[in-house]
């Protein structure tokens, strides 16, 4: 089941990260495929210009993640899991669900999910 993730709380959400995120694809074989990518907001999504083998892995298995990196040290990663969809070397990330993520101080870890907009 899908559960749309309201684009302007990712949005607010990515401010405070670094300037950059993930994306994480799959491959044919099962592994994980990791690339360095500056997405953009857009009313559809988030837009990832990519490469070829991130846009064929897309393409073949469409549930993709996107991972900020925190803007400061100890502070929240932010991952934002999707359905993509593939025009070329862009891939349109449809979110399905996001979290802030951070290790806890005494190990486990100290989440906080984003809100999901209303039905």
């Amino acid at each position: 089941m899908s559960i749309p993730v309201a684009i302007d709380e990712i949005r607010a959400a990515a401010e405070g990260q670094a300037g950059f995120a993930y994306l994480l694809t799959v491959s044919a074989d099962g592994r994980p495929h990791a690339v360095a990518i500056a997405p953009a907001f857009a009313d559809e999504g988030l837009v990832c210009p990519v490469g070829r083998t991130s846009a064929a892995n897309a393409t073949d298995r469409p549930d993709v993640s996107l991972v900020w990196p925190p803007g400061v040290p100890g502070d929240y990663s932010l991952i934002v899991d999707g359905t993509a969809t593939v025009a070329g070397t862009t891939v349109t990330v449809h979110p399905t669900g996001a979290v802030r993520h951070r290790p806890a101080p005494g190990g486990g870890n100290d989440c906080v999910r984003l809100d999901r907009p209303s039905p």
